[in-house]
This record gives structure tokens, C-alpha cells and sequence, in this order.
């Protein structure tokens, strides 16, 4: 038997110990006890990894979400009349990747026109699950797809559009059930689309109702608006409401405008009411394009010299919606390079900062990464992208980042994703609430 000195050269000192084991329990076999052998020990121990990331639970949360737009079959489904079974193994495979990225929220077009992703006594079914607007789907797609989020730990944040009609201007084209059909009083046929008027009282309380039967009927963590409120002026032809004006406004409004913003104002305060009053823990949002005001029209404006802006053209007041309390969020639309002349990323992010500064309403940017790798410019430029999402944590108010859409993070242009998953998005954090 080797003495145990020469042992002590050719092993580690777990591998010595063993051997010593050996030799006590061959010197003891003679005697009637029991020995117990060391486990072996593999020539080469791999090392216990060091973990790389926090625990999630002790860090700051950050929103961290992606549009699914489902009109004109955006991002989902794929394309209308396929199979149940296909419809839901799209998304799934859409939620695998968010999780991939470690996003932790998802906010799905669930009414993209006067229709709905599940069933309604409000709304026929929508056209872009089978192709025809009103035929049932075989299924609920909304309680589908909010089981599979909330199984993987993502938010749900359920987006409505709550004007816009159809994407064309024929009512006899919708289903007998979709209330278009039925108020024809309520529509007003602009720039090849249908709306409903935002002026009619009437308009305003069955849209705030359709909502609240989701969130009364299903277990959403928010109910999310975009940017689509008045449509944006087409050529020179005004919005077709002035019987609405005589009808409601003109008595109590001397601008047509103002009346308009207050149309808007009261959707958004009803609404507010409504879903606090139904489930105070559902969250309201709202991602409005990213410019409220220019500063050469208005001195608190942003310094920018954008075409369009919310207050002017689409009537939607959001720094009323802000101060009054009316959201729990908001996500500009900031679509828009570092350094863009018109309307510069830079500037926009520190304006929308000191909007919501002083109050309770959180804010996130809504990013263009379907922007990425359009040419030519400096969307062409990989750091882009990365170098907004950093520039966004310069900024403590700046809690999170929605991304417009859903296809254009999976297309990964530019190693974008992959940057969002090994850089930027390397660990998993909480959503922002």
C-alpha cells in the first residue's frame, strides 16, 4: 500500500481524504463495526457558476413591454382564418420570445375597430380572427390569451381604439350586429375610414361601457389606449362634424377645437371613473404621439417643431389628463432619432420628464424599433436603439419602455434583440406598477 505522504502529491486534498478512508476501513474490516466510505471525487470538479443576475425581487422594476397590433393582422394573428390551434401556437410563440428577451408586459389590440377578440354585447367578433367580421371564432382568444401571459409572468394590458370604426367607409360592408349598423347617426365617413363621433354623448357612454365589460368579465392588468383619438386633418378637409358643434358644443364653445378637446377630456375622466370604480387595482394608459405642443405655439412646449401635435390636431389634452389624475401611465410615442432636428429624442424624453414630474402618473417611451435599419439615416446605425434605452435610464421618472411591434423586435434588424437580450435587457426585472 502507498504511504498516504506519496498519496498527498497526486490528489487534491478531498481525493487524500478518501484514500484514508480506504485504509482505516481495510484496517478496521477485521473488526465487527461499520465504515463509511467518502464519495468519489471527479478528476476535474466543475466549479459552482457565480449568478450573474440579481434576484428580480430586489431590484427596481422597469416596464418592459411590446405592442401586438391585430388590425390589418399587424402582428397577430399572422393572417385571418387560420386554425384555432395555429392562432394560439402563434402567440405562444410570441410570448416564449418576450420571455426570452425578459420582457415582462404585452399589450394586445383586443379592439382594433368595432369589433372585439372576444365575445361581446357590445361588439361583433372581429374580422381579423376569421376573415369575416361576426363568425365566431371557436374559442375566447382574450381569456386564451391572458392564461398563457399570466402563466409566464407577463402583463396583460388590453388596447382598445375606441373610435375608429373600419378601415374603409362602407357600413353595409360590417356585420348586422356591430352598432355602426345600428346607429348610423353616430358615424361620420372620413378620409376613407368610418369613426364614430366623439361630440355625441351617447357615442361616449357605450364606449366607455364596452369597456368595462372587460374589465369587469376578465382579469387585465390595465386597459391601454394609442394615439388614435380625433384623426389627423386629411389635406385640407376638416373633420365632418360640424351638425355635431351646432347639436352639442356650439352653445357652450366658441372654438370648435376646444369643444373637441373637452370631448376627448370627458372619454378619458369617464373612463378613469368607470374602471376605479369596477377594479381600482386595473391600471389606465395611454400612448400618445409624442409631441403635446409645439414651443414657437405654446411656451411650455416642447422645443420642437413637429407637423402634427396632440392638442392641435388630434385633440387630445394630455397634460389636462396628466394633472387631473386621469392615468396611471403614459407612453409618448417618441419615434424619432437622437438628434432629429423637427422633433429630437433627446429633448422630447427630459420634456415628457417634467410633465409627469409631481404627480402619480408614471411614464414609459414608446420606442420605434420598427424604425431599425431603415434607410438611409440613422436608423441604419446599430447603436441607436441601445443608446435611446440608455439614454432613458438617465432619467429616474423614466420607468420603462414599450416597443411598437411585436413582428419588428422578432425580425432582430440590426442584432437589435440580440443586443436587447445579452445587453440591455440581460436580467429579469419586475414590471413597473
Amino acid at each position: 500500500m502507498a504511504p498516504l505522504r506519496f498519496l498527498a502529491h497526486r490528489f487534491n486534498k478531498t481525493a487524500l481524504l478518501r484514500q484514508a478512508s480506504i485504509l482505516v476501513c481495510l484496517i478496521f474490516s477485521l473488526l465487527p463495526v461499520a465504515c463509511t466510505l467518502l464519495p468519489p471525487v471527479a478528476a476535474n470538479p466543475t466549479p459552482t457558476p457565480t449568478p450573474t443576475c440579481p434576484d428580480p425581487e430586489k431590484t427596481l422594476p422597469e416596464l418592459r413591454a411590446a405592442w401586438v397590433a391585430t388590425v390589418t393582422n399587424i402582428d397577430w394573428p399572422s393572417k385571418p382564418g387560420l386554425p384555432v390551434d395555429t392562432q394560439k401556437q402563434e402567440f405562444i410563440n410570441m410570448l416564449n420570445q418576450l420571455q426570452k428577451m425578459h420582457m415582462n408586459a404585452v399589450v394586445v389590440q383586443i379592439k382594433p375597430v368595432a369589433d372585439a377578440f372576444y365575445p361581446s354585447r357590445y361588439w361583433p367578433w372581429s374580422q381579423y380572427l376569421t376573415g369575416k367580421e361576426g363568425q365566431n371564432p371557436g374559442y375566447d382568444p382574450l381569456a386564451f390569451m391572458l392564461k398563457e401571459a399570466h402563466s409566464r409572468h407577463i402583463e396583460f394590458h388590453a388596447w382598445f381604439n375606441p373610435y375608429r370604426v373600419s378601415m374603409h367607409d362602407r357600413l353595409d360592408q360590417l356585420a348586422p350586429n356591430n352598432p355602426a349598423r345600428q346607429h348610423p347617426d353616430w358615424i361620420v365617413s372620413y378620409g376613407g375610414k368610418l369613426y364614430f363621433d366623439p361630440g355625441i354623448p351617447a357615442v361616449r357612454t357605450f364606449i366607455i361601457d364596452s369597456i368595462r365589460e372587460v374589465v369587469d368579465n376578465y382579469d387585465i392588468d390595465a386597459v391601454h389606449f394609442d394615439d388614435y383619438f380625433y384623426p389627423s386633418r386629411v389635406g385640407n378637409q376638416d373633420f365632418p362634424d360640424e351638425a355635431t358643434y351646432q347639436t352639442y358644443g356650439a352653445a357652450h364653445f366658441s372654438n370648435k377645437g376646444d369643444w373637441r378637446r373637452n370631448n376627448v377630456n370627458l372619454l378619458i375622466e369617464d373612463l378613469w371613473r368607470t374602471v376605479k370604480e369596477s377594479k381600482p387595482s386595473v391600471r389606465i394608459g395611454i400612448s400618445p404621439f409624442g409631441v403635446w405642443r409645439n414651443k414657437a405655439v405654446a411656451p411650455t412646449g416642447s422645443d420642437t417643431q413637429a407637423g402634427l401635435t396632440n392638442y392641435d390636431d388630434l385633440y387630445a389634452d394630455t397634460r389636462i389628463w396628466i394633472r387631473r389624475g386621469w392615468l396611471d401611465y403614459i407612453a409618448p410615442q417618441l419615434y424619432w432619432n437622437i438628434g432629429f432636428a423637427p422633433a429630437a429624442y433627446d429633448k422630447l424624453v427630459p420634456w415628457w420628464v417634467n410633465e409627469v414630474a409631481g404627480t402619480h402618473v408614471h411614464l414609459y417611451i414608446g420606442q420605434a424599433v420598427y424604425k431599425i435599419g431603415s434607410a438611409p439615416g440613422p436608423w441604419t446605425n446599430p447603436d441607436e436603439m441601445p443608446n435611446q434605452l440608455r439614454f432613458n435610464r438617465q432619467f429616474k421618472a423614466v420607468r420603462g419602455s414599450i416597443f411598437f411591434s411585436m413582428k419588428d423586435l422578432l425580425a432582430n434588424r440590426l442584432g437589435f434583440t440580440d443586443r436587447l437580450i445579452n445587453e440591455v435587457y440581460k436580467c429579469p426585472v419586475r414590471p413597473d406598477a
